[in-house]
């Protein structure tokens, strides 16, 4: 007998409010919960409805919680899931975000978030290793990862673009034996078209109305770049990140470097899928152009700009997801854009390994060709043994990443008074 809705409500707080680890440690919470211990979902359906979220665009433990709540209950079960998955975590980024917007730029808070910053490099490099021993499968891949690393970090191609190329690769290159019997798809055209428009209109509106009632460029903004976010980064949670990161700091400058670093860091200590450091950086970009009041509104744009895309693409999708696994050319493409995406994971762990090693990194035009170049008088010597410290505790000993995070808070507050 499937489950009511109120015993899926209080099943997904609880997810909500125990899903710290990122993707891999919720994905393993969710199979536990409701695989193992209540059986709603079979362990085929469990699978199935993981590899069908690793295809889609955004978090996939967001759109695999959201698929399980609509296997259970329709789109009412979906709303449920998806949001509990979220609403926990998003209140305490809203907490840390105005907390380090008022006591940021003291001395003893920079010093403290140096030792976040070293782990939140070990983190992103840990990732790198997962998401390509995963997606990397044979020499086509391999070459795929480092044209777009070198693409990204050496010539600025826009990911939007390496998805496309990636992606049309993949769809040219697919073998025609993967193929199988597709089956048939029960939901009608008409359907599939109506939640089309009406999850664009939900998703669109607010940033209009707030543009109108608000008068000030940056919720638009951020929409607006939150949208496009939303729609190409495949890949997961870190292939949002690495796209966004460079955008957020060197294109609109709503952070520093440092900023991004941060924010990365406070979001690994939270409850709910890691892409809740959008929040942090919209809550963040909005402060600075008028306080607490529009940070607050930014926070708000930003959190459903970037979530409100996951129900849709699951509520759209689902129904398709026995036809889509299917077909080889759409199943190529998408692998292909994963392994593409290692290489941009790899550009965005250079990249923020140079902004905490070194006070100072210039940008260098030559041509077409961009530079970072180091200027290697100002290495930060504590930087990088907390560094190594972050490496051997998450890496060697496999601590969790609270207490990863707090020790080497506490190394830098050391070595700034050595």
């Amino acid at each position: 007998m499937p489950p009511s809705l109120s015993q899926v409500f209080v099943v997904f707080l609880k997810i909500g409010l125990l899903s710290f680890g990122g993707p891999a440690a919720q994905i393993a919470l969710m199979h536990r919960m409701l695989v193992e211990d209540r059986g709603w979902l079979t362990e085929k359906q469990f699978l199935n409805a993981l590899s069908f979220c690793m295809l889609l665009p955004g978090p996939e433990a967001m759109q695999l919680a959201t698929y399980a709540g609509w296997r259970l209950h329709g789109r009412i079960g979906g709303l449920v899931a998806g949001g509990l998955f979220v609403l926990p975590g998003a209140a305490i980024i809203f907490a840390l975000a105005l907390l380090y917007v008022t006591y940021g730029d003291l001395p003893v808070v920079s010093t403290l978030f140096l030792g976040v910053q070293a782990v939140a490099v070990v983190i992103v490099t840990e990732a790198l290793l997962k998401v390509s021993s995963r997606a990397l499968q044979g020499t086509a891949h391999w070459m795929l990862a480092a044209f777009a690393f070198v693409g990204i970090f050496f010539f600025a191609v826009p990911f939007p673009m390496i998805v496309a190329l990636a992606g049309l690769y993949g769809a040219i290159t697919a073998s025609r034996a993967e193929s199988e019997v597709a089956p048939t798809v029960t939901v009608s055209w008409r359907h599939t078209l109506t939640t089309l428009l009406l999850g664009l209109a939900i998703w669109g509106l607010p940033v209009l109305v707030m543009d109108a009632l608000l008068g000030a460029t940056v919720p638009t903004e951020l929409g607006l770049f939150f949208s496009k976010l939303a729609v190409v980064t495949f890949g997961g949670a870190y292939a949002v990140l690495a796209y966004m990161a460079q955008d957020v700091v060197l294109h609109y400058g709503w952070l520093s470097a440092t900023e991004m670093m941060d924010a990365l860091g406070l979001a690994e200590t939270t409850p709910g899928p890691l892409i809740l450091v959008t929040q942090f950086v919209g809550t963040l970009a909005a402060f600075r152009d008028g306080g607490y009041g529009l940070a607050v509104a930014g926070g708000l744009i930003t959190l459903w700009v970037t979530f409100v895309p996951c129900f849709l693409w699951i509520f759209i999708g689902a129904p398709y997801l026995d036809w889509i696994s299917a077909q080889p050319r759409l199943t190529g493409a998408l692998r292909a854009i994963t392994a593409a995406v290692v290489g941009v994971i790899l550009n965005l762990s250079v990249w923020f390994a140079l902004h905490v090693l070194f006070e100072t990194v210039d940008k260098r035009q030559q041509g077409p060709l961009q530079l970072w170049v180091p200027d290697m008088t100002t290495l930060n010597w504590s930087a990088l043994g907390l560094i190594a410290l972050a490496a051997l505790l998450v890496l060697r000993l496999r601590l969790a990443i609270g207490w990863s995070l707090g020790l080497s808070a506490s190394a830098a507050l050391v070595l700034a008074h050595v």
